[in-house]
């Protein structure tokens, strides 16, 4: 009261403050138009458009059966020691992620091992393009099944140590990352690690 501070208007029926009527009344002597709901005057479309954002698919990302997640497609050498990485949604088969690991290296090869998730003529074909030996076991609804080399098949435990080890971060088992680029980069980062071992300082 001694400041002089000018009463808090009620609320009207939609929710905002009401004006006082002398300020009507002066602001139609002026001739003044009536506000817009935005801060600006005379609202338009921006003189810029923002970049697009990339969709979830880009980024490696979708829902599965787990919800919400990503699926990590990965190969290594004879040794367990990781060589390349693949990124795809977690509803995506794992055929997707053959192709570009299989282009990676140019390195020959004898023989790739994969599990049943990679049994599939376009695989085996194009391995077979390669003259590389396919040691993949059939599905079970395939109606000729296509023996493999089961000697050698017990040798696909070092991708799934792999895996094992890489978990142990708890960034790549659960991934926080927004982005693929940032995740495949901390992927990069716990595979270097793995290599330690195996440099020998002359």
């Amino acid at each position: 009261m001694e400041q002089r501070v000018p009463a808090v208007s009620s609320l009207g029926r939609d929710g905002r403050v009401r004006s006082h009527a002398g300020n009507l009344r002066r602001c139609r002597r002026a001739g003044c138009q009536r506000r817009h709901d935005r801060q600006h005057r005379s609202p338009g479309a921006p003189l810029r458009r923002r970049a697009k954002k990339r969709d979830q698919e880009f980024e490696g990302l979708g829902r599965s059966r787990g919800g919400f997640t990503t699926k990590l497609h990965a190969r290594c050498d004879g040794q367990g020691r990781p060589l390349c990485f693949v990124l795809t949604p977690g509803q995506a088969h794992d055929v997707k992620g053959f192709g570009p690991l299989f282009g990676m290296l140019a390195d020959r090869i004898e023989a790739l091992l994969a599990d049943k998730g990679y049994d599939a003529d376009a695989i085996r074909q194009e391995l077979a393009k390669a003259d590389v030996e396919a040691v993949i076991p059939t599905k079970s609804n395939r109606r000729m099944p296509i023996p493999h080399d089961r000697e050698k098949y017990r040798w696909r435990n070092l991708v799934e140590r792999l895996f094992s080890k890489l978990k142990n971060w708890r960034r790549v088992a659960t991934r926080y990352d927004k982005t693929a680029e940032s995740y495949l980069g901390f992927v990069a980062l716990a595979s270097v690690t793995l290599w330690l071992p195996f440099v020998h300082v002359a």
